[in-house]
């Protein structure tokens, strides 16, 4: 019986394999197998006939090779056969699985799968490109998870819960209103953000019934979920289709990027990883037992050799094999940050226009010191990598973890200044008092590019349950304006908006805060509601399309930050004014002035006296203007965004 307990002297003298050819690769009429498993005595290869067959068609002794790896060169017609490596240590045999590292697997995941890639491909995959956005800035992120966004019978979508049901065109909700791929184009997104679509433990794919999980555990890293094929059983289903869905996006203009789990794995001692190098890709307290900052139960090593290599590898097989266009790295704390940079040394090669953000946070204590940790106060040491602005998302709406509590656009006053600093990107500006961002007492950002605004994500209530047990005596309408409010601080705000599907059309998950593994029933995206808040959307469509036509609102530079926005002087509780001054950025417009109102009652402000065309006011949003007014003294109406511009 394995005791599990490791420590990392016991690693120390493990040596490291450089090659590109861990795994199976299936060459013409040619099988090369490696795999590292440098505290191996004997390491066996299984081929099967299927995913669940009990006598295997060959077995296969590896032999001892380089750096740790045992190899094996065969020849023969393997396509479509599946296999398992075991391995045996000092301490007796191991349980059979795949490699780590294994790129397509049969049902649930538990064998590999030996396939052509070249026979993936969907129809037009060798014309397809990633998105032409070049800056961060410039992007609106929209996040989803694959089952939500169509599963809902009012979606009219064939394709429900499946990767092809991003690729139709044309479905329509029972009121008319577009849903689907069509609704994302006429919202005006840049990047859709999938939750985790690599091969995750908990959902039984060999089961037609309704199950459900996020996907933030684990076990194939670099394979597709076949819960989202429409065929689990075919090795290649899962991996056309979900191609197919990333070229339908891009034919829409539409960037698509991945939700990383690589700081746990959702099996411990039986992952993969422990079932090949025992104790090696995994933290361990000083009493050896595993640590766990991810409050999953364990957390991976990426500071050791082989762990970088690992998911230096893996980010670039899903980058060239997928043509993704960027990774949102979950709890990215847990992860070192020279592990972080290199991943974008190694994106950089491919592309350097692939994006790379994620949580600046653990959640839980890690043996890893916090300065070698990616979390958001580090962020300045990471190279182009960005991080979330729980500033904003606790500024506007209050704390996640307290469902009563308020925020800016839900009447707390006195603390705007946290607000005021996510406005800017995070980045140093000479008007923020730092003393008074209760959540970050400097500065996190080098550049407004690395500052990921955000009010509301898969975590947590969404925002529209936030304010329902927030301000519960909120009139219908008085919740339409604080969401409004939320929206247009979010899309006007320097830095890199990010909005949680649905939001623009009020989703509920009624009620429920934790929703990982509850029912479609609450996780779904309900699409009437977009005949119901239609408003909503438009506001939102709207706001979109002005972050995107005035250059002012996407800065890419601290320095232009600090140069072009500036804080009105003039303090009012639950009130913030600054202008965008001098065609920032490019802007057409000479002089911009945002006014933000998060207080039930209207307040009087005065601004330089010119002739401003009024783009919003009162809830209401238009990129031609409601009307010019030549004064020095505006209205800003209760919990609302104004916005006036010289032209």
């Amino acid at each position: 019986m394995r005791d599990w307990v490791f420590h990392p002297a016991d690693f120390e003298s493990f040596p490291v394999y450089a090659g590109d050819d861990l795994g199976v690769h299936l060459l013409a009429g040619e099988l090369s197998v490696r795999i590292w498993a440098p505290s191996a005595q004997e390491v066996l290869f299984r081929l099967y006939p299927a995913a669940s067959s009990p006598v295997p068609l060959q077995t296969h002794s590896l032999s001892k090779s380089e750096a740790g790896t045992w190899a094996i060169h065969l020849t023969g017609d393997f396509e479509g056969d599946f296999y398992t490596f075991q391995v045996r240590d000092a301490q007796g045999w191991l349980n059979e699985c795949p490699d780590p590292g294994a790129k397509a697997t049969g049902v649930n995941g538990m064998r590999g799968i030996i396939l052509d890639f070249e026979k993936s491909h969907p129809e037009g995959w060798s014309e397809d490109k990633r998105s032409a956005i070049t800056d961060p800035a410039d992007m609106v992120l929209y996040e989803t998870h694959v089952r939500d966004f169509s599963i809902s019978p009012d979606s009219g979508i064939h394709y429900k819960g499946k990767y092809l049901g991003f690729t139709e065109s044309g479905s329509r909700s029972p009121e008319g209103e577009k849903t689907g791929l069509d609704h994302l184009t006429e919202l005006g997104i840049t990047h859709l953000h999938l939750l985790p679509i690599a091969d995750f433990y908990t959902v039984d794919e060999t089961l037609n019934l309704p199950q459900y999980n996020w996907g933030y555990d684990p076990i194939n890293f670099n394979t597709p979920e076949g819960w989202y094929a429409t065929n689990p059983y075919d090795g290649y289903s899962r991996i056309r289709e979900f191609k197919s869905l990333v070229k339908a996006l891009h034919d829409k203009g539409i960037g698509v990027i991945m939700d990383v789990v690589y700081n746990h794995s959702g099996l411990i001692f039986d992952s993969w990883f422990n079932q090949t190098v025992p104790g090696y890709y995994y933290r361990q307290r000083s009493d050896g037992t595993l640590s766990d900052a991810s409050g999953c139960g364990n957390e991976i090593a990426s500071e050791r050799a082989m762990v970088r290599k690992f998911i230096l590898d893996s980010v670039a097989w899903w980058v060239e094999t997928y043509h993704l266009d960027g990774f949102r790295f979950d709890l990215m704390g847990v992860l070192d940050i020279d592990t972080m940079n290199q991943i974008r040394v190694r994106l950089d090669a491919i592309d350097k226009n692939i994006f790379l953000y994620g949580e600046g946070w653990t959640a839980a204590e890690s043996p890893l010191p916090e300065h070698q940790r990616a979390v958001k106060r580090n962020t300045p040491q990471l190279d182009r990598i960005a991080s979330f602005c729980d500033d904003m998302r606790d500024g506007l709406k209050g704390s996640p973890f307290n469902r009563y509590s308020h925020g800016f656009i839900s009447g707390l006053t006195l603390r705007e200044e946290r607000v005021k600093f996510s406005i800017t990107g995070a980045i140093f500006h000479p008007q923020i008092i730092y003393d008074y961002v209760d959540s970050s007492r400097q500065p996190w950002a080098n550049s407004p590019e690395q500052c990921i605004n955000y009010v509301a994500c898969h975590d947590n209530y969404t925002l529209f349950d936030k304010l329902q047990y927030s301000c519960p005596e909120a009139t219908p309408a008085e919740t339409e304006r604080m969401t409004r409010l939320a929206i247009g601080i979010l899309l006007t705000a320097q830095g890199v908006p990010f909005l949680h599907a649905g939001m623009e059309m009020h989703r509920s998950k009624n009620g429920h805060h934790d929703s990982y593994r509850s029912p479609d029933e609450v996780n779904r995206i309900e699409w009437s509601r977009k005949t119901t808040y239609h408003s909503l959307f438009a506001f939102t469509r709207d706001c979109i399309e002005l972050r995107r036509e005035h250059p002012a609102f996407r800065m890419k530079s601290a320095e232009m930050v600090r140069e072009k926005l500036y804080f009105f002087p003039k303090y009012i509780p639950g009130v913030i004014v600054y202008q965008l001054m001098d065609h920032a950025n490019g802007d057409s417009w000479k002089q911009i002035v945002v006014l933000l109102n998060g207080n039930n009652y209207s307040v009087e402000y005065e601004i330089p006296d010119r002739r401003w065309l009024i783009v919003a006011r009162d809830g209401e949003l238009s990129l031609q203007g409601m009307g010019h007014v030549h004064t020095g003294k505006v209205r800003i109406h209760p919990i609302s965004m104004m916005i006036l511009a010289e032209e």
